[in-house]
């Protein structure tokens, strides 16, 4: 890379990891084994559809089997290459050491525009693309478990699934062959909203540290807080609702393919993403300010900025102008190597893609149990939680009447002590724990290290760290 050109997504990644392993003791072999992608295979097929054949391109990478399955979405865009799904697939391997989930890292990916085609075109085509992949055991319960990624969701998931049954008739683990499906599909509930509640959990545990919050030139809660969020997409979109309606942000500016929206009253997420709905883009919406240069957006005066799109948003051309303290990577790689420099040295706190978009595989590794066990979360202990705190409310309230004590519960309070956990409050605790628990791993090498002064080159060391463990463990 030379000083004026900016790194690829690819060169990216391998230069953050160059810089964690660089202050760590592994022996060049060990760091050259997980530093490379494993195998990628690229696949090119023909769907016949209006009446010829189109040949499509597809890729799956996969980064590292330290552990099996190995875990990644499909994405589907005209921007896919190999270069792109196998730095993807690196992330994930690291994003999974980083939050503690029994996978390795991989990525697929399917060069289409999904918009120029109709529903049952895109089935046909997402059903031959996994029969090219499952044929190979690119997609597998054991082996391979892809998930949803940018232009993908819980539809292209049902139509894989179902076309893994259809090939392996006899395994009856077939759901857990991808995750991120409907509900009634075999999926889990508060998957949708994974990876945008993982970024709140994100920010309320960085809140929770008030040297963090100092170290962004920040004070006090989330509560108030000037928000920018670009991209309202799945993971922005829950990210800036939890946010706004659940701790009390404000959303002063959304930014979107065709321009951006500004208020600093805070612009209402729920109408601006039913507007976008309607009308493809923000343009035309009735409050704020509407600018067509959504990217000098990003450069808005504001608490947090969460990039929530596509990789390589913050670069070389604008990062010295970026203005928010702190930045959460909602997207994968949304800061290119050269613009993180650049904002290190000013000072900005960026909490990494590899941690703060985590929720999606977090949540995708409860429903891949959750398939293996044929059971849902809560349905064995709900009823027997639920009796045993009925008993302690029966005694308070015997006591009261006993005694004469006049003791009332508080209005509400019986009503939710009484409920026990379903399957979205358990997956939701889960997600919480597991935020919590990775962000203390990074802060601990943050702050206890001279030598570190950055969390991702702490989220990197401490993935890499495990990686080496398990790679040790195994006898390599």
């Amino acid at each position: 890379m030379t000083a004026n050109r900016e790194p690829t997504f690819r060169e990216s990644v391998d230069l953050m990891f160059n810089r964690a392993v660089a202050l760590m003791d592994l022996s060049p072999g060990l760091e050259e084994k997980i530093r490379v992608c494993n195998a990628t295979y690229t696949v090119r097929f023909g769907v016949r559809l209006r009446g010829q054949i189109q040949t499509f391109t597809g890729y799956r990478s996969v980064h590292s089997e330290h552990m099996e399955p190995v875990k990644g979405g499909i994405r589907y865009a005209m921007a896919v290459n190999q270069d792109e799904v196998e730095a993807l697939a690196a992330l994930m391997t690291y994003k999974c050491a980083l939050v503690e989930v029994p996978f390795g890292g991989s990525k697929g990916g399917l060069r289409i525009d999904p918009r120029e085609w109709e529903e049952h075109e895109l089935e046909q085509i997402t059903r031959r693309f996994a029969y090219e992949l499952i044929k190979r055991d690119l997609i597998h319960p054991a082996q391979n478990v892809p998930a949803p990624d940018m232009g993908t969701g819980e539809r292209e998931m049902a139509w894989i699934a179902d076309q893994y049954k259809r090939m392996a008739t006899t395994d009856i683990n077939y759901r857990a062959c991808v995750t991120g499906k409907p509900v009634n599909g075999g999926g889990i509930q508060g998957r949708t909203e994974a990876t945008g509640r993982g970024v709140q959990y994100a920010l309320q545990e960085f809140f929770r540290h008030p040297g963090d919050i100092a170290a962004a030139g920040l004070s006090g809660t989330l509560e108030g807080k000037r928000v920018v969020v670009q991209g309202l997409g799945n993971v922005g979109y829950h990210a800036a609702k939890f946010l706004s309606e659940e701790d009390g942000c404000k959303i002063i500016a959304i930014v979107e393919r065709d321009g951006a929206l500004i208020s600093d009253e805070g612009l209402e997420v729920e109408a601006v993403r039913g507007w976008i709905a309607r009308h493809g883009g923000v343009s035309g919406y009735p409050e704020g300010t509407y600018v067509s240069d959504g990217a000098k957006v990003l450069e808005a005066d504001c608490d947090i900025l969460i990039p929530a799109a596509l990789e390589g948003v913050i670069h070389l051309g604008n990062a010295a102008r970026i203005r928010a303290p702190l930045i959460i990577e909602a997207a994968n790689g949304p800061v290119t190597a050269g613009a993180d420099e650049i904002l290190r040295q000013k000072g900005t706190v960026i909490i990494p893609d590899m941690y703060a978009n985590a929720g999606g595989v977090t949540v995708s590794y409860f429903e891949w149990v959750k398939n293996l066990s044929h059971i849902r979360f809560g349905r064995i202990g709900r009823r027997q939680e639920e009796a045993r705190h009925q008993l302690i409310v029966n005694e308070l309230e015997r006591l009261s009447a006993d005694r004469g004590l006049g003791w009332t519960l508080s209005p509400g309070f019986k009503e939710k002590y009484l409920r026990g956990a379903g399957e979205l409050e358990l997956v939701r605790s889960g997600l919480d724990d597991t935020m919590r628990t990775a962000y203390q791993s990074m802060r601990e090498i943050w702050h206890g290290r001279e030598d570190v002064t950055d969390l991702r080159t702490a989220a990197y060391m401490v993935a890499i760290s495990r990686v080496a463990a398990s790679y040790r463990a195994m006898g390599l």
